[in-house]
Protein backbone atom coordinates (compact mmCIF):
# COMPACT_ATOMS: atom_id res chain seq x y z
CA UNK A 1 0.00 0.00 0.00
CA UNK A 2 1.46 3.36 -0.91
CA UNK A 3 1.21 6.36 1.60
CA UNK A 4 -1.40 8.26 -0.15
CA UNK A 5 -3.42 5.14 -0.68
CA UNK A 6 -2.87 5.10 3.30
CA UNK A 7 -4.26 8.13 3.84
CA UNK A 8 -6.95 8.18 2.02
CA UNK A 9 -7.65 4.61 4.06
CA UNK A 10 -7.57 6.24 6.93
CA UNK A 11 -9.80 9.04 5.80
CA UNK A 12 -12.37 6.72 5.16
CA UNK A 13 -12.33 4.66 8.38
CA UNK A 14 -12.58 8.49 9.91
CA UNK A 15 -15.41 9.41 8.16
CA UNK A 16 -17.55 5.96 9.17
CA UNK A 17 -16.45 6.51 12.81
CA UNK A 18 -17.44 10.27 12.84
CA UNK A 19 -20.33 10.07 10.99
CA UNK A 20 -23.42 10.97 12.33
CA UNK A 21 -26.75 12.78 10.52
CA UNK A 22 -27.44 16.03 10.73
CA UNK A 23 -30.64 16.99 10.15
CA UNK A 24 -31.33 20.41 10.96
CA UNK A 25 -28.60 22.35 9.04
CA UNK A 26 -29.52 25.76 9.74
CA UNK A 27 -30.68 27.57 13.68
CA UNK A 28 -33.99 28.43 12.79
CA UNK A 29 -36.64 26.03 11.21
CA UNK A 30 -40.55 26.31 11.79
CA UNK A 31 -43.22 23.66 12.26
CA UNK A 32 -45.78 22.87 9.42
CA UNK A 33 -48.51 21.44 11.19
CA UNK A 34 -52.12 21.12 8.82
CA UNK A 35 -54.45 20.19 11.20
CA UNK A 36 -57.20 22.98 9.05
CA UNK A 37 -59.45 23.14 6.13
CA UNK A 38 -58.41 26.52 5.14
CA UNK A 39 -54.78 26.78 4.75
CA UNK A 40 -52.75 27.51 1.68
CA UNK A 41 -51.61 24.43 -0.43
CA UNK A 42 -48.10 23.04 -0.37
CA UNK A 43 -47.15 24.28 -3.23
CA UNK A 44 -47.76 28.16 -2.08
CA UNK A 45 -46.24 26.98 1.30
CA UNK A 46 -42.88 26.00 -0.54
CA UNK A 47 -42.89 29.66 -2.07
CA UNK A 48 -43.62 31.51 1.45
CA UNK A 49 -40.92 29.53 2.72
CA UNK A 50 -38.19 30.17 -0.10
CA UNK A 51 -39.23 33.90 0.24
CA UNK A 52 -38.13 33.81 3.77
CA UNK A 53 -35.13 32.08 3.33
CA UNK A 54 -36.50 29.02 6.26
CA UNK A 55 -34.69 25.89 5.05
CA UNK A 56 -35.67 23.29 7.83
CA UNK A 57 -39.16 22.13 8.52
CA UNK A 58 -41.02 19.26 10.40
CA UNK A 59 -43.99 18.32 9.62
CA UNK A 60 -46.31 15.59 11.64
CA UNK A 61 -46.93 13.29 9.14
CA UNK A 62 -45.65 11.91 5.80
CA UNK A 63 -48.15 13.37 3.83
CA UNK A 64 -48.34 12.62 -0.11
CA UNK A 65 -48.74 15.73 -1.40
CA UNK A 66 -46.93 17.70 1.02
CA UNK A 67 -43.58 15.37 -0.04
CA UNK A 68 -44.10 16.17 -3.45
CA UNK A 69 -44.92 19.50 -3.64
CA UNK A 70 -41.53 19.98 -1.87
CA UNK A 71 -39.13 18.49 -4.05
CA UNK A 72 -36.72 20.19 -5.84
CA UNK A 73 -37.36 23.19 -3.31
CA UNK A 74 -33.92 22.09 -1.55
CA UNK A 75 -35.18 22.83 2.08
CA UNK A 76 -34.81 20.18 4.31
CA UNK A 77 -37.71 17.89 6.18
CA UNK A 78 -38.49 16.03 9.25
CA UNK A 79 -41.59 13.89 8.82
CA UNK A 80 -43.48 12.42 11.33
CA UNK A 81 -44.16 8.68 12.29
CA UNK A 82 -47.57 9.44 14.27
CA UNK A 83 -47.48 8.00 18.13
CA UNK A 84 -51.29 5.78 15.91
CA UNK A 85 -48.28 3.68 14.08
CA UNK A 86 -45.92 3.16 16.91
CA UNK A 87 -47.34 -0.62 17.98
CA UNK A 88 -47.29 -1.86 14.49
CA UNK A 89 -44.01 -0.66 13.83
CA UNK A 90 -42.51 -2.12 17.22
CA UNK A 91 -43.55 -5.16 16.21
CA UNK A 92 -40.73 -6.15 13.50
CA UNK A 93 -38.44 -4.33 11.18
CA UNK A 94 -40.73 -5.83 8.17
CA UNK A 95 -43.44 -3.31 9.30
CA UNK A 96 -40.56 -0.34 9.32
CA UNK A 97 -39.76 -1.37 6.35
CA UNK A 98 -43.11 -1.17 4.35
CA UNK A 99 -43.75 2.50 6.35
CA UNK A 100 -40.41 3.89 4.86
CA UNK A 101 -40.67 2.07 1.35
CA UNK A 102 -44.45 4.01 1.40
CA UNK A 103 -43.63 7.03 2.84
CA UNK A 104 -39.94 7.63 2.20
CA UNK A 105 -38.16 6.14 -0.07
CA UNK A 106 -40.31 7.57 -3.20
CA UNK A 107 -39.54 10.30 -2.64
CA UNK A 108 -35.62 10.76 -2.45
CA UNK A 109 -33.46 12.44 -3.43
CA UNK A 110 -35.82 15.07 -4.76
CA UNK A 111 -37.03 16.19 -1.60
CA UNK A 112 -34.77 16.68 1.28
CA UNK A 113 -35.74 14.15 3.72
CA UNK A 114 -33.48 14.61 6.88
CA UNK A 115 -34.86 12.93 9.41
CA UNK A 116 -37.83 10.75 10.96
CA UNK A 117 -39.17 11.64 14.32
CA UNK A 118 -40.76 8.50 15.87
CA UNK A 119 -43.62 9.28 17.24
CA UNK A 120 -44.47 13.02 19.51
CA UNK A 121 -44.14 13.51 23.38
CA UNK A 122 -44.80 9.40 24.20
CA UNK A 123 -43.16 10.01 27.38
CA UNK A 124 -44.55 11.64 30.18
CA UNK A 125 -47.71 10.78 28.16
CA UNK A 126 -50.70 9.43 29.35
CA UNK A 127 -50.70 6.08 27.16
CA UNK A 128 -48.13 3.64 28.99
CA UNK A 129 -48.08 1.13 25.88
CA UNK A 130 -46.73 3.83 23.74
CA UNK A 131 -44.00 4.39 26.51
CA UNK A 132 -43.18 0.17 26.18
CA UNK A 133 -43.00 0.71 22.08
CA UNK A 134 -41.23 3.47 21.66
CA UNK A 135 -37.98 2.13 21.39
CA UNK A 136 -38.44 -0.74 19.52
CA UNK A 137 -40.24 1.38 17.03
CA UNK A 138 -37.45 3.51 16.44
CA UNK A 139 -35.06 0.88 16.26
CA UNK A 140 -36.97 -1.04 13.63
CA UNK A 141 -36.85 2.42 11.75
CA UNK A 142 -33.32 2.82 12.01
CA UNK A 143 -33.11 -0.75 11.02
CA UNK A 144 -34.85 -0.73 7.94
CA UNK A 145 -32.91 2.50 6.89
CA UNK A 146 -29.50 0.54 7.52
CA UNK A 147 -31.07 -2.25 5.13
CA UNK A 148 -32.07 0.76 2.25
CA UNK A 149 -28.41 2.71 2.65
CA UNK A 150 -30.54 5.51 4.48
CA UNK A 151 -28.93 5.36 8.19
CA UNK A 152 -26.28 8.17 7.36
CA UNK A 153 -29.26 10.45 5.51
CA UNK A 154 -31.58 10.22 7.59
CA UNK A 155 -31.58 10.66 11.35
CA UNK A 156 -34.29 9.14 13.45
CA UNK A 157 -35.39 10.91 16.53
CA UNK A 158 -38.31 11.36 18.82
CA UNK A 159 -39.27 14.50 20.29
CA UNK A 160 -40.27 15.07 24.01
CA UNK A 161 -42.14 17.67 26.50
CA UNK A 162 -41.28 18.83 29.52
CA UNK A 163 -43.53 16.51 31.22
CA UNK A 164 -40.81 14.00 30.73
CA UNK A 165 -38.52 15.99 33.84
CA UNK A 166 -39.14 15.91 37.48
CA UNK A 167 -38.16 19.56 38.15
CA UNK A 168 -36.03 22.10 35.64
CA UNK A 169 -35.98 25.04 38.37
CA UNK A 170 -32.87 26.14 38.44
CA UNK A 171 -31.62 24.43 35.63
CA UNK A 172 -28.70 22.66 37.07
CA UNK A 173 -31.53 20.56 39.21
CA UNK A 174 -33.13 19.44 36.59
CA UNK A 175 -33.68 15.44 36.24
CA UNK A 176 -35.64 13.19 34.54
CA UNK A 177 -38.75 11.76 36.08
CA UNK A 178 -38.17 8.66 38.01
CA UNK A 179 -40.79 6.76 36.30
CA UNK A 180 -40.09 8.13 32.72
CA UNK A 181 -36.36 7.41 33.39
CA UNK A 182 -36.06 3.83 32.88
CA UNK A 183 -38.00 4.31 29.69
CA UNK A 184 -35.58 7.10 28.70
CA UNK A 185 -32.00 5.69 29.38
CA UNK A 186 -32.25 2.82 27.30
CA UNK A 187 -33.88 5.47 24.12
CA UNK A 188 -31.01 7.75 24.83
CA UNK A 189 -28.44 5.15 25.07
CA UNK A 190 -29.94 4.21 21.50
CA UNK A 191 -29.35 7.79 20.21
CA UNK A 192 -26.02 8.38 21.62
CA UNK A 193 -25.02 4.85 19.37
CA UNK A 194 -26.49 6.53 15.98
CA UNK A 195 -25.69 9.84 16.99
CA UNK A 196 -28.87 11.73 17.24
CA UNK A 197 -29.59 14.85 19.37
CA UNK A 198 -32.49 15.01 22.03
CA UNK A 199 -35.52 16.81 20.94
CA UNK A 200 -37.29 19.35 23.73
CA UNK A 201 -40.73 20.86 23.03
CA UNK A 202 -39.65 23.95 25.27
CA UNK A 203 -43.04 27.14 25.58
CA UNK A 204 -41.79 29.55 28.02
CA UNK A 205 -45.36 30.67 27.46
CA UNK A 206 -46.89 27.14 28.78
CA UNK A 207 -45.03 28.21 32.18
CA UNK A 208 -45.97 31.75 32.01
CA UNK A 209 -49.76 30.92 31.37
CA UNK A 210 -49.71 28.17 34.33
CA UNK A 211 -48.00 30.74 36.62
CA UNK A 212 -48.19 34.23 35.55
CA UNK A 213 -48.07 35.44 39.14
CA UNK A 214 -44.63 34.23 40.04
CA UNK A 215 -43.05 34.32 36.49
CA UNK A 216 -41.86 37.40 34.81
CA UNK A 217 -43.36 38.26 31.76
CA UNK A 218 -40.09 39.96 30.46
CA UNK A 219 -38.08 37.45 31.56
CA UNK A 220 -40.30 34.89 29.54
CA UNK A 221 -40.75 37.31 26.24
CA UNK A 222 -36.33 38.05 26.11
CA UNK A 223 -37.11 41.51 27.35
CA UNK A 224 -34.88 43.32 29.85
CA UNK A 225 -35.33 41.55 33.07
CA UNK A 226 -33.58 41.04 36.26
CA UNK A 227 -33.32 37.07 35.36
CA UNK A 228 -32.44 34.41 37.64
CA UNK A 229 -28.94 32.87 39.41
CA UNK A 230 -28.17 29.33 39.36
CA UNK A 231 -26.21 29.17 42.58
CA UNK A 232 -25.11 25.26 41.58
CA UNK A 233 -23.47 26.67 37.88
CA UNK A 234 -22.74 30.37 39.03
CA UNK A 235 -24.67 31.10 35.59
CA UNK A 236 -26.96 33.81 34.72
CA UNK A 237 -30.27 33.39 32.55
CA UNK A 238 -31.99 36.68 31.22
CA UNK A 239 -34.80 34.96 29.61
CA UNK A 240 -36.48 30.99 30.22
CA UNK A 241 -35.52 30.30 26.73
CA UNK A 242 -31.47 29.47 27.00
CA UNK A 243 -32.93 28.15 31.21
CA UNK A 244 -34.96 25.36 29.21
CA UNK A 245 -32.49 24.22 26.67
CA UNK A 246 -30.00 24.04 29.74
CA UNK A 247 -31.88 22.50 32.11
CA UNK A 248 -32.46 19.47 29.38
CA UNK A 249 -28.80 19.70 29.29
CA UNK A 250 -28.40 18.92 32.85
CA UNK A 251 -31.09 16.45 32.68
CA UNK A 252 -29.08 14.54 30.04
CA UNK A 253 -25.94 15.01 32.10
CA UNK A 254 -27.10 13.37 35.51
CA UNK A 255 -28.57 10.41 32.78
CA UNK A 256 -25.09 9.67 31.55
CA UNK A 257 -25.15 11.13 28.36
CA UNK A 258 -23.33 14.82 28.79
CA UNK A 259 -22.11 15.41 24.84
CA UNK A 260 -25.51 14.92 23.45
CA UNK A 261 -27.18 17.65 21.72
CA UNK A 262 -30.13 19.65 22.67
CA UNK A 263 -32.32 20.86 19.10
CA UNK A 264 -35.89 22.15 20.02
CA UNK A 265 -38.57 20.70 18.51
CA UNK A 266 -41.12 23.02 18.98
CA UNK A 267 -41.48 26.34 20.69
CA UNK A 268 -44.01 29.16 20.35
CA UNK A 269 -46.36 31.83 21.25
CA UNK A 270 -50.13 31.62 21.38
CA UNK A 271 -51.69 34.95 19.95
CA UNK A 272 -54.68 34.33 21.63
CA UNK A 273 -56.35 32.09 24.40
CA UNK A 274 -59.42 32.00 26.77
CA UNK A 275 -59.90 34.21 29.65
CA UNK A 276 -58.03 32.06 31.90
CA UNK A 277 -54.97 31.70 29.51
CA UNK A 278 -52.52 34.53 31.01
CA UNK A 279 -50.42 36.53 28.19
CA UNK A 280 -51.96 34.64 24.86
CA UNK A 281 -52.26 38.17 22.91
CA UNK A 282 -50.59 39.36 19.83
CA UNK A 283 -48.20 41.93 21.61
CA UNK A 284 -46.47 38.84 23.67
CA UNK A 285 -46.36 36.27 20.66
CA UNK A 286 -45.10 39.21 18.14
CA UNK A 287 -42.59 39.86 20.92
CA UNK A 288 -41.36 36.27 21.83
CA UNK A 289 -41.38 35.18 18.26
CA UNK A 290 -39.43 38.98 17.31
CA UNK A 291 -36.84 38.30 19.63
CA UNK A 292 -36.62 34.16 19.41
CA UNK A 293 -35.65 34.90 16.05
CA UNK A 294 -32.93 37.17 16.60
CA UNK A 295 -31.28 35.18 19.11
CA UNK A 296 -31.53 32.09 17.18
CA UNK A 297 -30.20 34.03 13.74
CA UNK A 298 -27.09 35.06 16.23
CA UNK A 299 -25.89 31.43 16.01
CA UNK A 300 -24.75 31.64 19.64
CA UNK A 301 -24.83 28.95 22.50
CA UNK A 302 -26.54 28.80 26.38
CA UNK A 303 -24.33 29.80 29.47
CA UNK A 304 -23.90 26.34 30.37
CA UNK A 305 -22.98 25.37 26.64
CA UNK A 306 -21.69 28.36 25.23
CA UNK A 307 -20.23 27.00 22.07
CA UNK A 308 -23.44 24.94 21.03
CA UNK A 309 -25.53 27.36 18.84
CA UNK A 310 -29.42 26.74 19.78
CA UNK A 311 -31.44 25.20 17.01
CA UNK A 312 -35.09 25.61 17.43
CA UNK A 313 -38.41 24.82 14.88
CA UNK A 314 -40.77 27.17 15.66
CA UNK A 315 -44.71 26.41 16.44
CA UNK A 316 -45.99 27.06 14.29
CA UNK A 317 -46.31 27.88 10.67
CA UNK A 318 -50.04 28.29 10.56
CA UNK A 319 -53.22 29.29 12.69
CA UNK A 320 -54.93 25.60 12.39
CA UNK A 321 -58.73 26.34 13.32
CA UNK A 322 -59.92 22.19 13.73
CA UNK A 323 -57.00 22.10 16.92
CA UNK A 324 -58.87 20.44 19.24
CA UNK A 325 -58.82 21.97 22.70
CA UNK A 326 -58.37 26.00 24.13
CA UNK A 327 -58.48 28.61 21.83
CA UNK A 328 -54.63 29.05 21.72
CA UNK A 329 -53.72 26.03 20.30
CA UNK A 330 -55.55 27.54 17.33
CA UNK A 331 -53.68 30.34 17.37
CA UNK A 332 -49.67 29.88 17.71
CA UNK A 333 -49.35 30.61 13.96
CA UNK A 334 -46.56 33.71 12.28
CA UNK A 335 -49.59 33.08 9.40
CA UNK A 336 -53.32 33.37 9.52
CA UNK A 337 -55.09 30.56 7.60
CA UNK A 338 -55.18 33.24 3.96
CA UNK A 339 -51.23 33.19 4.02
CA UNK A 340 -50.88 36.85 5.59
CA UNK A 341 -49.02 37.53 8.30
CA UNK A 342 -49.91 37.02 12.08
CA UNK A 343 -48.20 39.94 13.31
CA UNK A 344 -44.97 41.65 11.87
CA UNK A 345 -41.36 39.93 12.87
CA UNK A 346 -40.12 39.99 9.42
CA UNK A 347 -41.83 37.76 7.26
CA UNK A 348 -43.94 38.83 4.18
CA UNK A 349 -47.40 36.81 3.50
CA UNK A 350 -49.32 35.31 0.92
CA UNK A 351 -52.38 37.24 -0.80
CA UNK A 352 -54.72 36.46 -3.10
CA UNK A 353 -53.93 35.82 -6.62
CA UNK A 354 -56.68 38.12 -7.85
CA UNK A 355 -55.56 40.74 -5.82
CA UNK A 356 -52.34 40.86 -7.02
CA UNK A 357 -50.92 43.06 -10.21
CA UNK A 358 -48.12 40.77 -11.09
CA UNK A 359 -50.19 37.28 -11.62
CA UNK A 360 -48.66 36.61 -15.51
CA UNK A 361 -44.90 36.87 -13.69
CA UNK A 362 -46.23 34.10 -11.60
CA UNK A 363 -48.01 32.24 -14.12
CA UNK A 364 -44.51 30.99 -15.44
CA UNK A 365 -43.57 29.40 -12.79
CA UNK A 366 -46.59 27.51 -12.08
CA UNK A 367 -49.57 29.59 -9.90
CA UNK A 368 -53.00 30.21 -11.54
CA UNK A 369 -55.27 32.53 -10.46
CA UNK A 370 -57.00 29.75 -8.11
CA UNK A 371 -53.36 29.87 -6.38
CA UNK A 372 -51.82 31.63 -3.60
CA UNK A 373 -48.81 34.46 -4.60
CA UNK A 374 -46.40 36.15 -2.82
CA UNK A 375 -46.75 39.89 -2.69
CA UNK A 376 -44.11 41.82 -4.69
CA UNK A 377 -42.18 42.87 -1.43
CA UNK A 378 -41.43 39.03 -0.29
CA UNK A 379 -38.35 39.66 -1.90
CA UNK A 380 -36.68 40.99 0.78
CA UNK A 381 -38.02 39.67 4.09
CA UNK A 382 -35.33 39.52 6.27
CA UNK A 383 -34.73 41.96 8.93
CA UNK A 384 -31.37 41.59 9.13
Amino acid sequence: MTFSSFVLWLLLIFSVISFHVNAFSGTYGINYGRIADNIPSPESVVTLLKAAKIKNIRIYDADQAVLKAFSGSGIEIIVGLGNENLKDISVGEDRAMNWIKANVDPYLPGTKIRGIAVGNEILGGTDLELWEVLLPAAKNVYSALERLGLAKLIEVSSPHSEAVFANSFPPSACVFREDVSQFMKPLLQFFSQIGSPFYINAYPFLAYKNDPEHIDLNYATFKSNRGIHDAKTNLHYDNMFDAMVDAAYAALEKAGFPKMDVIVSETGWASRGDENEAGANVKNAKTYNKNLRKRLLKKKGTPYRPKKPIKAYIFALFNENLKPGPTSERNFGLFKADGSIAYEIGFTGLVPSAASPSLHSFKSIGFGAGDWLITCAAALLLMF
